[in-house]
């Protein structure tokens, strides 16, 4: 991205840049005169981009148009949307690194630029070419500056497209896209609030960008697994969105939009916790909720339907099923305690210095032959696929761990307890984690993708014993 950034300054240098993923389309003829209207129709400081909502044309059961639909337009009335990686018109200006203060900024170094003149300041942030520093001046003075003839250009594009060519310099730092998270669009619309930009928001009517899902449930944990490293690896940095905060200019309701956002990464902690408890109650024959004949049983199923109703009227009133609210909730307990836990070891393992966290590609086109042939690698068909991955172990982990809970309960195998034993509210909790893991459950009963490999299944099984013995033994001391 930054290097197309400094390539097309070189060519174009147009005040406006398009960021569309390769796997998505324009699918509104009206998408740019509609961006133009925000960025050209308001004070440059009040819209440094404009986002559209990023959506997928193959996947029915879309839970980012509630995203969009809640969150997208919520936080447009603070200082804006986030910016989503795709679908989203940015000011060359703003990617170069001003400020909303530096618009009227008459100090004349950019002028001085314009005419050739560079200091070393200049070299230093924008890379050793003076070509292109020539060209970002006019950008950061509000000038097009189009070259006359490209072809005397070719030789600087070459040159500020090289591997090197950044170092030294603050590209990735002040910038351009931010380096520091394999979630550098989340990280770059951060830094660009921080200054006290403000974003703009346009959903019209149809879509504007369309783009393709990914086609199996391991290709969502791999990108699963990076959005999470790339949020806890925003929040445990220097640009979290609290020193943005006390620091710089990011608004208050802002900053607790984006924390909101970044301790996503955090939710398998808990979610793994409560997984395992009533597991945990039922094989050693205690409890964590009161029982059905107590007053107290009332709170947290009061607590459970108003929840659970609320999420499904989201859904109601966007216009989706049930069916599809119980996929997406299913999934997100999947995702969450299956992918999402790596992002938390790998943050760990990372400020341990112990790991260096890599930009993992989504695959999401799919190869036309593959897919006409009835190959592998075809679209999604509706099924859960597997493979070897870590993320599959502990998913399967998790519902071997319930499945021997509800096993001993039914067949009696629990220590002997008091009057406060594990009760109705336990089995509940466990058939419930049991039922939002039903895609592992079928996949024990499949062969080839649509199956556990055998290697998954020994792991988790040793795993799930062990949790068992040491739920016992806890027990027993």
């Amino acid at each position: 991205m930054n290097t197309l950034t400094r390539v097309s300054g070189l060519m174009t240098n147009a005040p406006f840049m398009l960021n569309v993923d390769c796997d998505m389309f324009a699918n509104n003829p009206q998408l740019v005169r509609q961006a133009m209207c925000l960025l050209l129709g308001s004070k440059e400081r009040d819209c440094a981009f404009v986002q559209f909502p990023q959506l997928y044309y193959n996947d029915p059961n879309n839970s980012l148009v509630l995203f969009h639909e809640y969150v997208g337009k919520g936080i447009s009335g603070i200082q804006g949307p986030f910016y989503g990686g795709t679908g989203c018109f940015h000011r060359r200006k703003v990617i170069y690194g001003l400020c909303p203060d530096g618009i009227e900024d008459e100090s004349g170094r950019y002028y001085n630029a314009v005419n050739g003149k560079v200091d070393d300041e200049l070299l230093k942030e924008f890379g050793n070419s003076k070509e292109f520093i020539k060209s970002a001046a006019h950008a950061l003075k509000g000038d097009r500056g189009f070259p006359m003839d490209l072809s005397n250009t070719l030789d600087d594009a070459h040159q500020v497209a090289g591997s090197a060519f950044e170092y030294g310099s603050s590209w990735g730092e002040k910038v351009g896209w931010i380096y520091g998270s394999t979630v550098e669009d989340i990280l770059t619309g951060l830094m660009i609030h921080k200054k006290g930009w403000k974003s703009g928001y346009c959903n019209p009517n149809p879509p504007a960008f369309l783009g393709f899902g990914p086609s199996s449930s391991t290709t969502v944990m791999t990108q699963q697994k990076r959005w999470s490293t790339g949020l806890l690896e925003i929040l445990f940095s220097k640009n979290n969105p609290i020193s943005a905060t006390l620091t710089a200019n990011l608004q208050f309701r802002m900053s607790v939009a984006y924390l909101w956002f970044t301790c996503w990464g955090l939710q398998p902690i808990p979610d793994l916790c409560y997984a395992a408890l009533p597991a945990y109650c039922i094989i050693t024959n205690s409890n964590f909720l009161p029982k059905f004949q107590e007053p107290g049983i009332f709170i947290p199923i009061c607590v459970f339907v108003t929840y659970n109703m609320y999420t499904l009227s989201e859904y109601i009133r966007t216009g989706f099923s049930i069916r599809s609210w119980w996929i997406n909730q299913s999934m997100t307990r999947v995702i969450t305690m299956s992918a999402w836990i790596f992002g938390v070891s790998n943050v760990v393992l990372k400020h341990l210095g112990l790991l260096e966290t890599v930009f993992e590609i989504t695959k999401k086109v799919v190869d036309d032959q593959k897919s006409t042939s009835g190959g592998e690698e075809e679209e999604n068909d509706g099924k859960f696929t597997f493979d070897e991955s870590p993320a599959f172990v502990v998913g399967t982990t998790v519902l071997f761990v319930q499945l021997i809970a509800l096993s001993t309960g039914m067949l009696g195998l629990q220590p002997p307890g008091d009057e406060q034993g594990s009760g109705l509210g336990e089995v509940f909790c466990s058939v419930l984690v049991v039922l939002w893991f039903l895609p592992f459950v079928e996949g024990l009963f499949r062969k080839g993708k649509y199956g556990i490999p055998l290697s998954t299944i020994c792991k988790s099984t040793a795993l799930a014993s062990l949790f068992v013995y040491l739920s016992k033994k806890s027990y027993i001391v």
